[in-house]
Order: C-alpha cells, then sequence, then structure tokens
C-alpha cells in the first residue's frame, strides 16, 4: 500500500524537526515546513534518503565545514540558503 502525499509530507516534517542535534532540528524544521509541500515525489524521495544522513555530516555539510556528496549538493544549497546565523561560520 502506498502511502499517502499528505501523511508522506507530515512524516517527513516530523523527521526534519526531531533529528537529535538541536541546531539540526532547527534548520531542517524550518525547511521542512517551507519546501516539502511544494517537493515532487522524486524531490521528497531525494530528501528521505538525505534524512538517513547522520546529523554531524548533515551539520557540516549546511555550515559549509565539509563538502557534500555530489547527490545532496542541490539540496544542501537549498538548505543552507535559510540556515544562515544557525550555522557557525566557516573558518
Amino acid at each position: 500500500m502506498t502511502e499517502p502525499r499528505d501523511i508522506r509530507i507530515k512524516r517527513l516534517a516530523m523527521r526534519s524537526m526531531r533529528r537529535g542535534i538541536k541546531e539540526m532540528d532547527l534548520i531542517l524544521s524550518d525547511f521542512a515546513s517551507r519546501e516539502l509541500s511544494n517537493m515532487s515525489d522524486a524531490d521528497l524521495d531525494h530528501y528521505e534518503i538525505f534524512m538517513e544522513e547522520a546529523d554531524l555530516d548533515l551539520y557540516q555539510w549546511i555550515s559549509g565545514q565539509t563538502e557534500a556528496p555530489d547527490q545532496f549538493k542541490e539540496l544542501v544549497a537549498r538548505i543552507s540558503v535559510s540556515a544562515k546565523g544557525l550555522t557557525a561560520p566557516r573558518q
């Protein structure tokens, strides 16, 4: 049985706000509230794969401390735009 789109978006939004690292909770819940409902099903698939990554890796990619893997560069760039002020500045 396929999960209805609205339920999937709610599930991903909840996963975005309950990450474990407070900074990632703030960054991803903000992104999710603005973007998930406008994403295509393929984009939601990609976001779901992205969400499987470790919080520390996600934070380092979004804050620019390390480079994101090629498969996530575009998504990380989209998230990073709104994460200004929530991430540590590059050294």
